[in-house]
């Protein structure tokens, strides 16, 4: 009966066949000994599976930028208000990344998941320069990191100057007493004539600026104060109440570390959620590109084994009626 099918199916399109077009037909199917080495044919079968697995990773891809967004809108408002701490006292002791100490102790600030572009490396790239600036004979150089990301990078060639890791800082919504108590245990556990805190500093969702915040001990201020530098002006202020200008320093110091960490740990936080959102949206756009390079190569797969299953069919129905 197969026989007999086979027959019936090479008289039925033998007229609309000629020759000279099986010929050439023929000619245009690649054989195995012109397939380039390496080079294998691909089932319909296995691009059917890829695509299916494309197609899954761009429905997590686009989820994960909604949900980067929506977190994004909750931090953005929150970082924004919180610049208004720190800007008094930059107008006050200035942001001095310049001044020459002997004890200087870097704070990057990182995230704890991937994901999220280059934030994490150009942190700890640009800690990293620092560190090499201020490093000498007389000088002693410090990290305290925070986020599982700089910590991993960090820990590789730096792990014997690392004095304290914190991770897991957006596991919670973070607010002012929280980061108090953090500053309040790195000024407790390390001594510092300058802290300097390396972060990503929020400005659109395509965009965030590395950015280094330089707080100084009670002492390096007095000093500078007295030296007449850019510290010079605070003589023009005068004391009130009982404290000592040292006691007034000091409690300076300490409000204005919580105070610029704060706002560092929001704004890295923002930029690590925009930087998500660029990320997932561009693997959303390659997932959609793959998906269209996998159907051309789908369909071409499929015409070709038509086409040659309608070779076998009207070479067998010639070789039978030869």
């Amino acid at each position: 009966m197969a026989m007999a099918a086979l027959r019936r199916e090479g008289r039925r399109l033998a007229p609309l066949i000629s020759p000279q077009s099986l010929t050439a037909l023929r000619s245009s199917l690649i054989s195995e000994e012109q397939i380039p080495q390496g080079v294998r044919s691909i089932s319909t079968q296995v691009v059917r599976n890829r695509m299916k697995s494309v197609k899954n990773i761009q429905k997590i891809t686009k989820a994960m930028k909604m949900v980067a967004a929506s977190k994004l809108r909750a931090i953005q408002t929150r970082a924004e208000n919180s610049r208004g701490l720190w800007q008094p006292f930059i107008a006050l002791l200035g942001d001095t990344p310049s001044v020459d100490v002997k004890k200087n102790v870097i704070i990057t600030v990182s995230s704890d998941k991937g994901l999220c572009g280059g934030i994490n490396s150009t942190a700890v790239k640009i800690s990293r320069a620092v560190h090499k600036l201020n490093s000498g004979p007389d000088k002693e150089t410090k990290y305290v990191v925070l986020g599982e990301k700089a910590k991993a990078q960090l820990v590789r060639d730096s792990k014997k100057d690392i004095e304290i890791i914190l991770t897991e800082l957006q596991k919670n919504p973070l607010n002012y007493t929280q980061v108090s108590v953090i500053a309040d245990d790195i000024l407790k556990n390390v001594e510092f004539d300058a802290l300097r805190i390396v972060f990503n500093k929020f400005q659109s969702v395509v965009s965030f600026l590395p950015t280094m915040s330089t707080i100084l001990s009670p002492e390096i201020v007095e000093r500078e104060t007295e030296s007449g530098g850019k510290l010079g002006e605070l003589d023009s202020y005068e004391v009130e109440g009982g404290e000592t200008k040292s006691e007034i320093l000091q409690n300076l110091a300490e409000f204005q570390f919580s105070c610029v960490l704060f706002n560092a740990v929001l704004e890295n936080a923002c930029s690590e959620q925009g930087a998500r959102m660029s990320a997932m949206d561009s693997s959303s756009r390659n997932a959609g590109d793959m998906l269209d390079r996998l159907t051309l190569t789908y369909n071409r797969t499929r015409q070709a084994s038509i086409t040659t299953e309608l070779i076998e069919i009207i070479s067998g129905a010639s070789a039978l009626e030869g």
